[in-house]
């Protein structure tokens, strides 16, 4: 099965996809944020992708899908290094230094990214796609202007790594032979759960305690919510519908998570955050809208 987009999705189906998307990951954040109190960074990343990829692997096979092939697993490989490693690990890592809302905040580039990275393919987005962008990242550097990240160098070099890993894998994977997309989901997580397990090996990560009801109940959150259903959301619309479109969800997600992470992580958010965020939110109603606009 090809990565390109071989035909058109239902309307209920994309619009479903992303509101999974943009709320499930945009509360992942704060789920983050409660598991690494006692996870550390790559061991909880390790343990949230093997669980989710193997249920999801098994349901998959369960449900007559072919396993990926011999090339499709080196293929997968790469995947898991972009997409799980170095775009969620280094969110993980990056975590550890900042907020879940200025996490958040900081992928949203991913969108920007993408859409380089999709011009450089010869898939270049509709002028009202790029003026969607512009607002969108717009308020994205709003947000960002004095804030915690300038502080943290670690959090703002894994943010910036993270979304581009993200963005590069996103659009590269769209012209690889790769399994169906829940399959390749599952098999993305399966191999980013071994990179995170030698990233921790490396980094000399280990447990010292017995990890809260609270983190673990925090982790297998990510594990069903975060992975197994949003990734799989994302992973079939990355096939099925434009890139900006697709990517559109970074734009979401850190209006949602800054809110979750005041109302239910004690964080703080100020008038100009506020300010930011509805600009992000602008940018993402256009980036929508423009599929129907170009029809």
């Amino acid at each position: 099965m090809s990565g390109s987009v071989s035909h058109k999705p239902a309307v209920a189906a994309v619009v479903a996809a992303l509101a999974i998307v943009y709320l499930v990951w945009g509360s992942t954040y704060l789920g983050i944020k409660f598991a690494l109190e006692d996870y550390p960074p790559f061991i909880l990343g390790a343990i949230r992708m093997a669980l989710a990829g193997i249920v999801l692997y098994a349901l998959m096979r369960f449900k007559g899908v072919a396993a990926p092939t011999r090339k499709q697993w080196k293929t997968l490989i790469i995947l898991g290094l972009l997409m799980v490693l170095l775009s969620n690990g280094l969110v993980n890592l990056a975590e550890t230094q900042v907020s879940s809302g200025i996490a958040a905040v900081g992928v949203a580039s991913v969108s920007l990214f993408a859409a380089l990275f999709s011009a450089m393919r010869g898939d270049h987005p509709s002028r009202v796609e790029w003026i969607g962008l512009i607002i969108g990242f717009t308020g994205v550097i709003w947000l960002n202007i004095g804030g915690t990240l300038s502080a943290t160098p670690l959090g703002l070099i894994c943010l910036i790594v993270a979304s581009v890993s993200w963005a590069f894998g996103s659009i590269w994977s769209r012209d690889q032979d790769l399994p169906a997309p829940f399959m390749n989901a599952a098999g993305q997580m399966l191999t980013g759960s071994v990179w995170m397990a030698l990233a921790a090996l490396v980094t000399g990560e280990r447990f010292t305690a017995m990890p809260s009801l609270h983190a673990t109940m925090a982790m297998l959150y990510l594990v069903v919510f975060g992975s197994i259903i949003a990734f799989t959301a994302y992973i079939w619309l990355n096939h099925n519908v434009r890139p900006a479109l697709a990517q559109s969800y970074a734009y979401v997600n850190p209006p949602v998570a800054v809110i979750l992470g005041v109302l239910l992580g004690g964080e703080t958010v100020t008038p100009s955050e506020l300010g930011a965020m509805a600009i992000i939110l602008v940018g993402v109603v256009i980036i929508t809208t423009a599929k129907l606009w170009r029809k």
